[in-house]
C-alpha cells in the first residue's frame, strides 16, 4: 500500500514538474516583442494614411524619418504635436519626414484628433498592431529618428519639447 502511494506522489509530483517547466518555456518564447536597436535597419512596414495614400518606410530612404507613435488618449502625446507639426513645416523641404503612427485607434477618432489640433502631417494607424510589435513599443509616446540609410540613429520614449524636436530633425536631415 506504501509503495503504491509514493509511486502515485511521484507519478503526480513529475507531471507538475512537467506542467510548470512547460507554462515557463512557453511565457518566455510567447510574442518576444522585438526591440529595434540603434544603428541598425528600421523594420519596414507599410501602411495608409487618414488620405488613402499608401506610406512605406523604405520609400523614404535618402530622408531623415523622424517616427513617432501615439494615441489620442495620450497627453503627452497631445501636448508635443503642436511642436512637432511647427518643425514639420521647417522641415519638410530639407529632406525631413514626420510619419505618425496611431496605436490601433480608429479612422474617425484619430481623424477627429487631427483635425482638432489642426495638424499637417502625414498619419497613418496601425490597426494590427505589427508594426507597434515590430518597434517593441510601450509605453507612449516614443519616437525614432531614421536616418537617410534606413538606420535608426536614436529613440527617444515621453513627452517632446520644441528644442528637442528641432534638434532630432537637424539630426536626421540628409
Amino acid at each position: 500500500m506504501k509503495k503504491r502511494r509514493l509511486w502515485m506522489r511521484t507519478i503526480i509530483l513529475s507531471l507538475l514538474v512537467v506542467a510548470v517547466g512547460y507554462s515557463l518555456y512557453a511565457n518566455a518564447t510567447k510574442d518576444k516583442v522585438q526591440k529595434v536597436e540603434i544603428g541598425e535597419k528600421a523594420p519596414d512596414f507599410e501602411l495608409v494614411d487618414l488620405n488613402g495614400k499608401t506610406h512605406r518606410l523604405s520609400d523614404y530612404e535618402g530622408q531623415g524619418v523622424f517616427l513617432n507613435f501615439w494615441g489620442t488618449y495620450c497627453k503627452p502625446c497631445e501636448e508635443e504635436f503642436p511642436y512637432i507639426d511647427n518643425q514639420y513645416k521647417q522641415f519638410k523641404n530639407q529632406g525631413v519626414e514626420v510619419l505618425a503612427v496611431n496605436v490601433g485607434e480608429t479612422e474617425f477618432a484619430v481623424n477627429q484628433f487631427m483635425k482638432r489640433h489642426n495638424l499637417t502631417f502625414p498619419t497613418v494607424i496601425d490597426k494590427t498592431n505589427d508594426v507597434q510589435t515590430a518597434y517593441g513599443i510601450n509605453p507612449l509616446p516614443i519616437t525614432f529618428l531614421i536616418d537617410k540609410e534606413g538606420k535608426v540613429v536614436k529613440s527617444h520614449t515621453g513627452q517632446l519639447t520644441e528644442a528637442m524636436v528641432h534638434d532630432f530633425m537637424k539630426q536626421i536631415q540628409p
